[in-house]
């Protein structure tokens, strides 16, 4: 809740910029909060994402200013309330959910409207000096004039590893991404007979778990392969010298920290991802 003159208080009005895979999930967040009201969603065009915005009742803008823009939305038989700077102009914070590398021309607008920014995985931590994750860096985001949420796979990462850092004082990490080659709804994307390595060492994974954890000591790499399902990640920790640690107490520590499930796959016959696909739909 906003607090304002005379001790009123009013819900957080958050603007979504790019309703696409990540917008929509960080909208169902949103609405399941109850100090905060989705002002808007922005769309580049037309299409049938909009009549998902349109079934949950958020408003509908469209992600530029431009009159013949906006305009084709109506035509189409949308009601778009304006472009991206009315949007800015009735919100207290705007989640930049747009494509990657879109961030900086974005960054200009949302500080020009003067409100609180997020930007999600796909922008370079160096952008905004900042990055964020629930498990690592909260307090340190606090009053931020804005922040860039890392990755879901930096995400995963740390939140695998920073309970082992927490136990064990120092711990030092090589990593293998083995991601998905593109979101389900995404058939422009590849590779689709073929793994696609990041010829880049390290991947931008192991300089983003620092950013937002300094001292985990961490190398990653990176390959791309032909499903759309989920990512997996192939992880070796070292640990200190005298460490105490046993399989069970590091299994009993992740089972202690929220959004962590543990599978055993000759119990459970969940032994590729397809399987935690499946489980996680159920």
């Amino acid at each position: 809740m906003f607090l304002l003159p005379n001790n009123v208080s009013r819900m957080i009005r958050v603007a979504i910029n790019g309703y696409g895979t990540i917008g929509k999930r960080v909208a169902d967040a949103i609405s399941a909060q109850d100090d905060m009201v989705i002002s808007g969603v922005t769309k580049t065009k037309p299409s049938f994402g909009c009549d998902l915005a349109v079934r949950k009742g958020y408003p509908l803008y469209c992600t530029y200013d431009d009159e013949q823009k906006i305009n084709a939305f109506h035509d189409a038989g949308y009601t778009c309330h304006g472009g991206l700077k009315t949007l800015l102009g009735v919100s207290d914070v705007v989640v930049d959910c747009s494509p990657g590398k879109h961030g900086a021309a974005n960054l200009e607008k949302y500080k020009n409207a003067g409100i609180k920014w997020i930007f999600q995985g796909g922008e370079k931590h160096e952008m905004t000096g900042l990055s964020y994750t629930s498990c690592a860096n909260h307090e340190q985001n606090l009053h931020a004039e804005g922040t860039r949420v890392v990755s879901c796979n930096t995400t995963g990462l740390s939140r695998t590893l920073i309970p082992l850092l927490e136990s064990c004082g120092e711990i030092s990490v090589e990593c293998t991404m083995i991601r998905r080659a593109a979101d389900p709804g995404d058939s422009d994307k590849g590779p689709i007979n073929a793994i696609k390595p990041v010829l880049k060492v390290p991947s931008h994974h192991g300089p983003d778990v620092m950013s937002v954890e300094p001292r985990i000591k961490i190398n990653s790499l990176a390959v791309a392969v032909p499903t759309t399902i989920m990512h997996m990640h192939a992880i070796t920790v070292t640990l200190p010298q005298g460490h105490g640690m046993t399989t069970e107490s590091i299994l009993a520590l992740w089972k202690s920290r929220p959004r962590i499930i543990i599978m055993n796959g000759g119990e459970t016959g969940i032994t590729t991802t397809a399987e935690v696909m499946e489980f996680a739909r159920d």
